[in-house]
């Protein structure tokens, strides 16, 4: 009976150029191993481009897992999909998210975050609209300059308009969000390529929609970092990452936001992974994965 009831972690992720959503679980947060033979669960079928990157998934209130991904390099939308239990899916969606942008360049690395005070989703992802925020204008790869957007959705069915995420300044995507206490706490990527930046930095508010502003220094080292993804073990805070031009996953870890260590050389991945999602599960509602 003990399984039933310590931490269980999954993660997913994708490989290659986007073939689908892999998934692999681990008991400590260290130590992972794959799931379905490293085989993906889902392959992409929406939007033109037919890739799955990026992928998170949420274990939602509703029973459901809801998942969405970089549906392509380019475009206005995001794809999305859900499942009872991982193995049976929903048809996959390409939603628009920034069809209201007409020259919005790409959607990329979108998450969803539920809101228990409103009881509705938030769906945020990057987007590089030309000339919005001109101070950053050519700071990043292929002149694209990032801010995160969001809308939300009590039902992935209805949706509210897109509205401004986080603009702190600087070229950023790859957001993830967590609730600690009274407070939400941003990871992010810091996109900026001209001076080189390409590290993982943070942002604390106390109001979901629209608080964050100043980001900390950065928390990853003299690396390429991107695609953060954070959960808590015991009194810590792990932050996992994509050392993508090493082709391995990182993570640091602090137990106060400040003071952070390197503990990379601890993990063990499914080799190949790349910019994943972790999220702590109920053991009883993927056992049958296993």
């Amino acid at each position: 009976m003990k399984q039933h009831t310590d931490p269980f972690f999954l993660f997913s992720y994708f490989k290659g150029h986007g073939d689908g959503l892999h998934l692999a679980w681990s008991r400590d947060g260290f130590n992972w191993k794959a799931l379905n033979g490293d085989e993906p669960f889902i392959r992409p079928e929406a939007g033109p481009e037919r890739i799955m990157r990026d992928p998170f998934l949420l274990p939602g209130k509703d029973g459901l897992f809801h998942l969405v991904w970089t549906a392509g390099w380019q475009g206005k939308g995001i794809g999305y999909a859900c499942s009872s239990d991982l193995l049976h899916w929903s048809a996959q969606r390409f939603l628009p998210v920034m069809a209201h942008e007409p020259a919005t360049r790409n959607c990329w690395a979108p998450e969803i975050f539920f809101d228990e005070d409103q009881q509705q989703y938030l769906i945020y992802w990057a987007s590089s609209v030309p000339g919005r925020f001109p101070d950053t204008d050519h700071t990043g790869d292929d002149d694209l300059n990032h801010r995160m957007y969001y809308l939300t959705t009590p039902d992935f069915k209805r949706f509210s308009d897109t509205r401004l995420f986080f603009d702190g300044g600087f070229n950023v995507i790859d957001a993830t969000v967590m609730k600690d206490g009274n407070r939400y706490i941003m990871f992010m990527k810091d996109e900026t390529l001209r001076p080189c930046q390409k590290n993982i930095r943070f942002s604390v508010s106390d109001n979901l929609y629209g608080g964050f502003k100043r980001a900390s220094p950065p928390i990853t080292g003299a690396y390429w970092a991107e695609g953060p993804t954070a959960v808590r073990i015991g009194n810590d805070w792990i932050v996992y990452f994509d050392k993508y031009k090493l082709h391995k996953i990182g993570a640091v870890r602090s137990s106060d936001l400040k003071v952070w260590e390197d503990i990379s050389d601890e993990l063990h991945f499914p080799p190949g992974a790349q910019h994943g999602s972790a999220v702590m599960i109920p053991f009883e509602r993927v056992k049958h994965l296993l």
